[in-house]
């Protein structure tokens, strides 16, 4: 799956980071991902990887248009960043 623009804005919103976090994250430029975000270019597919894994790590999860009830692409909080798993 390769994710959009508008999916990586609304990742970005869900664990409350800056273009500046996720391009540390990611080791991307900013204009890049500022290009990306607003439609204007499609960053090579190397580039898309390593956005979507630094969002993955973070506990994004991408669910494209053919995930059963979504009604379309979308992303889910899968875990809260940082979440510890003592019991």
């Amino acid at each position: 799956m390769t994710i959009s623009g508008a999916q990586c804005r609304a990742a970005r919103g869900l664990i409350g980071w800056s273009q500046t976090d996720l391009c540390e994250a990611a080791r991307v430029g900013r204009a890049t991902l500022a290009n990306f975000e607003a439609q204007k270019s499609t960053p090579y597919d190397r580039t898309l990887r390593d956005i979507e894994e630094a969002l993955q790590a973070a506990g994004v999860t991408f669910l494209d248009g053919d995930y059963t009830g979504s009604g379309g692409e979308g992303v889910r909080l899968s875990q809260p960043p940082d979440a510890s798993i003592d019991v």
